[in-house]
């Protein structure tokens, strides 16, 4: 040990790790390596699985073109972590690790009707949780099901309020068949803690035989956060899966399997630098998500409420899936390239990087790096849109308006990624995201096909705008006329139904603009009155509250219109029923 302290000695700093917790015996004073070599040889006792050590660079490396600088304190530039259970800091890879683009507090604010839906969604309607219904307590275990829910709002970032509107029929089959493929997408993202990729194909193949079979089988150590607590607790999740529907569950278990051979296809593979091509791209993301839709199609047929004919719906299923997958790998690509596992497909992006490398739009050098970037970035988005119309269409197949709004809330907000991803450097400098009270306008008005349909033509014509202004401001981008025609063609489907929601929007403002007028009016008869002092002063109060209220009342329209009720209340009534109403008048099946 002095020898470490000799400044002229280099000493690797493994090896200095290695040295003072295992060799000479500081693991917790229970002896080192040569203190029982027998031991050490025969046992587990010095293996260390759950600790992450991290350490600096000796400081005469730091600096540089970057002019880095330490990032963990300690004896030696060395830190030990560990990733606590249940720690909500600590994420999969590297989510959480690069940069989140959002606007500023004041610029959101500004938004005054997405500050309205914001409130309304909050506080004044918010999706309403069927979790607590006499039909699920009498099935499923209260403490079990608990921890399920509450793991479910922490592992996932976007589908627990979705999912928790569900009708209680098949609710909880969905919330499991959610954390059931998590623990195996966890499983699958943890790089470090299997000792070769031949151990985790082997857990991965046979999850579908020991998660769901053995009550007791559970994971310690792999994953971080509140996803390593969710396969250490695993058995919880179990208890919860076995008292579902033998359907359900057959459902649960054939979709494991088929992931899992996915997954296990893709352990091997170098993905460091992207997938190979767009055939590679599309296989990828229908084993991770196009599996995924075609699974909740077949859960809300054996549901009985939705049509039999959904669970045959193969191609529509996985587009669906495809659609939201594609736009999380466009929008994380930073955060993937950073963890070295990427999956832009080389086929396309190397058509627009000069030096070969996936990295280069990262860092732009030059005009033509950033215009490279773009062009690679838009292509991408293009290819995701395409999917839109057969995403549409299963839309449309669906009548329980639960499900209608458990399908299309994730559709609507990929919707608008996209247009935040398009044409937008911040892609390659961390992640892009769309403001909170546009995602609770988005929900608020994800009600119905009127709602979708408008918001679809409403992104898909504002990218229009983007790529057309892009072009005729000199800007040539070679995926220019497969972009105009996706949104023209999204525009072409959705415009029915996204006009008469925008005519029955010119009504009301229509009443307002009258309402306004008709005050003005009163306020020029008061100021010719005879009484003029006052008369001019009550022309002026009531000139000023007429504006007031024309700006009041335009900024909270769309409150008034959609959240309130009143909005769709005059329009054709909707082929989406309630659950309640399925069930009662016994068209379940039909």
């Amino acid at each position: 040990l002095e020898m470490f302290d000799d400044k002229n000695l280099l000493f690797s700093p493994w090896f200095r790790i290695i040295t003072k917790k295992w060799v000479i015996g500081s693991n917790g004073g229970g002896g080192g390596w040569w203190d029982d070599l027998e031991r050490t040889m025969t046992t587990d006792d010095f293996c260390d699985y759950g600790t992450i050590h991290r350490f600096d660079p000796p400081a005469e490396h730091m600096g540089g073109g970057g002019d880095a600088g330490p990032m963990f304190d300690g004896e030696e530039g060395a830190k030990e972590t560990n990733g606590a259970v249940g720690d909500s800091s600590k994420k999969q890879g590297a989510y959480g690790k690069v940069k989140t683009h959002k606007e500023s507090k004041l610029k959101q604010l500004l938004h005054v009707d997405e500050v309205c839906s914001a409130i309304t969604l909050l506080y004044l309607r918010p999706l309403k949780s069927n979790l607590v219904s006499e039909h699920i307590e009498k099935i499923f275990d209260p403490s079990d099901l608990a921890f399920c829910d509450d793991i479910l709002c922490k592992v996932s970032r976007s589908f627990a309020a979705v999912i928790r509107q569900l009708p209680s029929q098949m609710l909880v089959d969905v919330l499991i068949f959610y954390l059931v493929l998590r623990a195996l997408d966890t499983i699958e993202d943890d790089m470090t803690y299997f000792p070769s990729n031949e151990e985790k194909v082997k857990i991965l193949l046979s999850f579908h035989k020991t998660a769901l079979v053995d009550p007791q089988w559970k994971m310690m150590g792999c994953g971080e956060g509140d996803e390593r607590r969710l396969l250490e607790e695993f058995p919880k999740c179990h208890s919860v899966y076995a008292a579902l529907p033998e359907a359900s569950r057959r459902v649960i278990s054939d979709i494991t399997l088929r992931m899992a051979t996915g997954m296990a296809e893709f352990v091997d593979k170098d993905l460091g630098q992207g997938t190979l091509d767009v055939g590679q791209y599309n296989r990828y993301c229908h084993f991770v998500a196009g599996l995924v839709g075609e699974g909740l199609s077949r859960l809300f047929s054996v549901s009985g409420l939705e049509r039999p004919s959904l669970a045959g719906e193969l191609h529509l299923s996985d587009q669906m899936g495809l659609f939201l997958q594609k736009t999380n790998i466009i929008r994380d690509y930073l955060e993937d390239y950073v963890d070295g596992r990427a999956f832009w497909p080389q086929s396309v992006w190397k058509k627009h990087s000069s030096n070969g490398d996936l990295g280069y739009f990262a860092n732009p050098t030059t005009e033509e790096a950033r215009a490279a970037g773009l062009n690679c970035v838009n292509e991408l988005v293009t290819d995701a849109l395409e999917l839109v119309p057969d995403c549409l269409s299963y839309l449309s197949k669906l009548r329980c308006a639960e499900v209608f709004r458990f399908c299309a809330i994730p559709q609507v907000m990929a919707i608008a990624t996209l247009d935040k991803c398009y044409h937008n450097e911040d892609v390659f400098t961390g992640v892009v995201k769309i403001r909170k009270g546009m995602s609770c306008q988005l929900i608020n008005d994800t009600v119905d096909v009127v709602g979708v349909h408008g918001i679809f033509k409403r992104f898909a014509s504002s990218i229009l705008c983007k790529a057309e202004k892009s072009q005729k401001g000199g800007y040539k981008d070679s995926s220019y006329d497969r972009t105009v025609k996706a949104c023209q063609t999204i525009i072409e489907l959705t415009e029915i139904e996204a006009n008469r929601a925008k005519n029955h929007a010119s009504l009301v403002n229509g009443s307002i603009l009258v309402a306004s007028c008709a005050a003005a009016a009163a306020s020029c008869l008061a100021y010719k009155s005879p009484n003029s002092s006052t008369s001019n002063h009550l022309a002026i109060k009531t000139t000023a509250a007429t504006v007031a209220s024309f700006g009041i009342l335009s900024f909270f329209k769309t409150g008034f219109m959609r959240y309130v009720g009143i909005g769709r209340s005059t329009l054709p009534s909707s082929s989406l029923m309630p659950a309640a109403k399925l069930c009662k008048d016994g068209t379940r099946d039909e």
